[in-house]
């Protein structure tokens, strides 16, 4: 279950921290907004961390191969998320932009 919570990657609240009445997280003060900032900045972290990882392979330090493919790896899956993620909030404002009111 852990390697679950791993794969996840944070984008969605653990079950545990839903409400049961209606669907909302407990933590209601903070915005979409604000949570969509903090997640493209652990994004970022995550890709400038593979560009670490690789720089130290590159250089013949203590970087190995393995690790720095890993590093690159969770970087692409987590930027892939966020542009689906990205994706999906266009759509829903060109879908709210085309109705007719």
């Amino acid at each position: 279950m852990n390697d679950i919570n791993s794969i996840r990657g944070g984008f969605m609240p653990p079950t545990s921290e839903i409400n049961s009445n209606n669907g909302t997280s407990k933590d209601s003060g903070e915005s979409f907004g604000a949570l969509l900032r903090t997640k493209m900045a652990e994004v970022n972290q995550m890709k400038l961390d593979a560009d670490d990882a690789v720089s130290k392979v590159q250089m013949g330090d203590s970087g190995s191969i393995h690790e720095t493919m890993i590093a690159l790896e969770k970087a692409d899956i987590s930027f892939r998320a966020m542009l689906q993620v990205r994706n999906r909030i266009l759509e829903a404002y060109q879908e709210i932009m085309r109705m007719q009111i």
